[in-house]
């Protein structure tokens, strides 16, 4: 009675919280107030998670002398293809079993694209094991010493326990999510050092390997699943995970047009082919496949990570090589995590800095752990915290499901990055959508509670942001 009586009295100084203060949804009426624009808010300080405000923020003339944050939907950029996580096999396995019942409110909530859920509308998944399966395997295992160059043994039973299956009900909920691959490493047997673990792809099995991709996305379509995208190689410049495979960037421009390139044009395949797929430090890498003309004829963009160098490395590539599209596809939260710091780097460098620098989709890691940071091989990541934690049938949201939401929930695939300016301490990226909707994401790094404007077509929107909060405001 005791622990109940102090949890009441918790959620009754959060309610009290709630209320005071600005921005803080004082809850619904009967008679809401008409709102030219709806916000939606994270405070870690004020306890508020990704709630709907219900105070009224109109336009009207400029009546203070606050910061502006001028929005101009006449200038557009990169289209966008969607924001979500990575469904690792380990997350597969954790939510697939889940009972029925808790899965599907869970998959409902994290994909379904109506007003109650953050609908993510983008999946990276593995070929293959990733760090963050149980086990290490590939498509096509052999015992020591026997290789299969014509990929007799080739089968995705393994993903068909839990990955296929989880693939299967999200599409379900929302079939347009859009689907990304990326190998860890390729069958032992190709390798130099016939290792899971680093070594690199022997030349002789180039076309082996290639045709490994070919049958690996004809057998997820079979199931139904259509892969819109690869990579050529998760981290290509590390070998030190397990499973992982060190390719230069020759080696993988060698790789795409002598092998997987043409491989794709004989089988008829119009999945995407993405380079590098590593951190912002090497924005050489991508540009030196794209040098080779040979290679760079296949090679619809590249991705990056940001566990090193600054995102502004994607505008480099950018403007050199404006045809090619840009992609974010990893950045882990660390265990335990902490809803105010990692929500404040992951927007402000990720949300916002990666699609300022033309990122067209933006991917955080692992979408579920358990409370022990499992599932993950031996020797692979054991602190990447899910964007869900689950425990049995229930589940609990981490950092990386807030950051998120604020996104894939109203920016949606095929909107369009617009113009906005950067006043001191207020990080913001614009953006409109299909429907004509325009969306703005804020962060108040000032270290104290922000009052500034929202400019449009010469009205302004007097708004008011806690330090340390995220907001989404759409009109």
């Amino acid at each position: 009675m005791k622990i109940l009586f102090l949890l009441l009295l918790l959620q009754s100084a959060c309610a009290k919280k709630d209320s005071s203060g600005p921005n803080i949804n004082p809850g619904q009426g009967e008679n809401p107030v008409k709102s030219d624009i709806t916000a939606w808010i994270t405070s870690p300080d004020n306890y508020i998670l990704f709630q709907k405000q219900s105070a009224s923020l109109n336009f009207a003339t400029l009546s203070n002398s606050n910061p502006v944050i001028e929005v101009d939907s006449t200038k557009t950029y990169q289209e966008i293809d969607g924001f979500g996580n990575c469904l690792t096999g380990g997350s597969a396995m954790l939510i697939h079993h889940m009972d029925q019942a808790s899965r599907s409110a869970l998959l409902k909530e994290l994909f379904a694209s109506d007003s109650n859920n953050i609908g993510i509308s983008y999946l990276r998944i593995s070929i293959g094991a990733s760090d963050l399966n149980d086990h290490v395997f590939s498509y096509d295992d052999m015992p020591a010493g026997q290789v299969d160059p014509a990929l007799a043994n080739f089968s995705v039973q393994e993903d068909k326990i839990d990955l296929i299956p989880v693939l299967k009900e999200i599409l379900a909920i929302n079939p347009s999510v859009k689907i990304l691959c990326s190998p860890w490493s390729p069958p032992a047997w190709m390798k130099s050092n016939e290792s899971s673990k680093g070594g690199s792809l022997k030349r002789e099995y180039y076309d082996a390997y290639a045709s490994y991709f070919v049958k690996y996305i004809n057998a997820m379509k079979t199931e139904g699943v259509t892969i819109d995208a690869i990579t050529v190689q998760n981290e290509p410049l590390n070998p030190d995970n397990t499973p992982s495979l060190y390719m230069t960037a020759v080696e993988e421009a060698d790789f795409i047009k002598g092998s997987l390139g043409p491989a794709f044009k004989d089988a008829g395949i119009s999945t995407k082919i993405i380079v590098f797929d590593h951190n912002c430090d090497h924005p050489d890498y991508p540009m030196t496949i794209y040098n080779d003309p040979e290679a760079e004829k296949y090679v619809d963009g590249a991705a990056f990570h940001l566990y090193a160098g600054r995102i502004d490395a994607l505008t480099t590539v950018h403007n050199s090589y404006p045809a090619k599209n840009l992609y974010f596809t990893e950045q882990w939260v660390g265990a335990p995590g902490n809803l105010s710091g990692d929500l404040d780097w992951h927007v402000k460098n990720l949300v916002i800095g990666a699609t300022r620098n033309w990122a067209r989709n933006v991917l955080e890691w692992n979408l579920a752990s358990d409370p022990a940071y499992n599932p993950h091989t031996n020797g692979g990541c054991d602190q990447c915290l899910g964007a869900i934690t689950v425990n049995g049938n229930v589940y609990a949201k981490n950092p990386a499901w807030y950051i998120i939401a604020h996104c894939a929930k109203f920016v949606r695939p095929g909107s369009v990055r617009i113009a906005s300016n950067l006043p001191d301490n207020l990080p913001n990226v614009a953006f409109r959508t299909p429907a004509g909707k325009k969306v703005l994401i804020v962060l108040n790094e000032s270290g104290a509670v922000s009052y500034f404007n929202l400019s449009f077509k010469g009205k302004y929107a007097p708004l008011t942001l806690d330090k340390g909060a995220v907001a989404t405001y759409i009109w």
